[in-house]
């Protein structure tokens, strides 16, 4: 069985940069299953109920999101009602949406798919490592293959995630800080791992968003708004082979795709 992971998707740019490479890839690496991380694909915050029809509809699986989930008060309605789309699983129980689906590949497997948020630099709720062992091993219940995608800012958490889930789930994906890192691997146990998958959208930027903007923030520490870059799209994601009689991984690829200059058009709206 194979996996696809797209990391974060930046605002439009991120966004049309998906709907052109969607499919290629999908047939390229033989797709089964997808996951695609969206907490930025709204004008670079959180995401909108529009906006999650419109990356389902290209046949994303499922998406997950990270701490910008909360950005946009209309999706908490539509988090209720789409178990599709993921908040991170160690927020407070009474926080609109849920953690985990639950969904069939295209090879007719049963994947679980969680999505938990870091506690180091982020605000600290159920810590994610007692609530990545509660929650895998009620799904290793119900099937062997299991992803989760670790929104955290961290490198050694993330690092550690990796380690405690050895063996344990499928993959450990890191998502949140935008660049992709070149330490794809399998670890021992057959766990593949990645601490960041990277980011979907602009690359002449700092971490999607305008470089002037952002470089003035860090000068004089004054609020400012913050707007999505356009040049340089690139798609990142990851291809996670999976043995689907033990649900460990066998390899996983990293890849990271130009788009070509039609998709660095303007970043009107979201």
């Amino acid at each position: 069985m194979n996996i696809l992971f797209i990391g974060d998707i930046m605002g439009k740019p991120g966004r049309r940069a998906l709907k052109e490479q969607f499919q290629k890839l999908i047939d390229e690496f033989n797709i089964d299953f997808t996951i695609v991380n969206v907490e930025n694909a709204a004008g670079g915050f959180g995401i909108t109920p529009k906006i999650a029809e419109e990356l389902l509809s290209l046949g994303a699986n499922v998406l997950t999101s990270g701490n910008h989930i909360w950005d946009r008060r209309e999706i908490y309605e539509y988090l209720e009602k789409e178990p599709r789309l993921l908040r991170p699983e160690n927020y407070p129980p009474e926080s609109p949406g849920k953690g985990i689906y639950l969904g069939k590949a295209a090879d007719g497997n049963l994947i679980g798919v969680v999505n938990l948020l870091g506690k180091t630099f982020m605000r600290c709720f159920e810590c994610p490592f007692r609530a990545a062992e509660r929650i895998t091993s009620e799904l290793k219940e119900i099937t062997n293959i299991v992803v989760v995608d670790f929104h955290a800012e961290a490198t050694s958490e993330k690092v550690a995630m990796g380690w405690f889930l050895d063996g344990r789930v499928s993959a450990v994906i890191g998502t949140h800080t935008h660049v992709q890192t070149a330490d794809e691997r399998v670890l021992p146990g057959g766990t593949a791992y990645i601490t960041d998958v990277g980011m979907t959208g602009p690359h002449d930027s700092v971490i999607g968003i305008k470089k002037e903007i952002a470089i003035e923030r860090f000068l004089t520490y004054l609020p400012n708004r913050f707007e999505v870059a356009k040049g340089d799209v690139r798609l990142s994601a990851v291809v996670i082979e999976i043995d689907t009689e033990t649900g460990l991984s066998r390899t996983i690829k990293k890849i990271q795709y130009p788009i070509a200059s039609k998709t660095q058009e303007g970043n009107e709206g979201l």
